[in-house]
């Protein structure tokens, strides 16, 4: 039962980071004039990836240092998913042993 609870965990982390990369490349989209932020529809889904990734992002924002116009909060909240994910395979192989 715990070890599906920790797999249900890493699942939840994994579509986290994709939405965190989506959101990334559809805002470099936007920002070279690839997408038009014109349209209903896209300005709603950026707005909704805006909505959950931003509670992410903002604590990290307040510790990094300002690096002009490159944000590198997305690339930091990767690391620590990808390292919590680490730890919890850890934890759950010795659970399992």
């Amino acid at each position: 039962m715990l070890l599906a609870i920790f797999g249900v965990f890493d699942l939840l982390l994994r579509v986290l980071s994709y939405i965190i990369i989506a959101q990334a490349i559809i805002s470099w989209l936007v920002a070279f004039n690839v997408i038009n932020t014109s349209n209903d529809f896209v300005r709603s889904f950026l707005a909704a990836l805006d909505r959950i990734t931003e509670p992410l992002y903002r604590p990290i924002r307040r510790i990094l240092p300002d690096f002009g116009g490159i944000d590198f909060s997305p690339i930091v909240v990767l690391l620590l998913i990808y390292i919590v994910r680490i730890l919890l395979s850890g934890l759950a192989a010795d659970l399992a042993y």
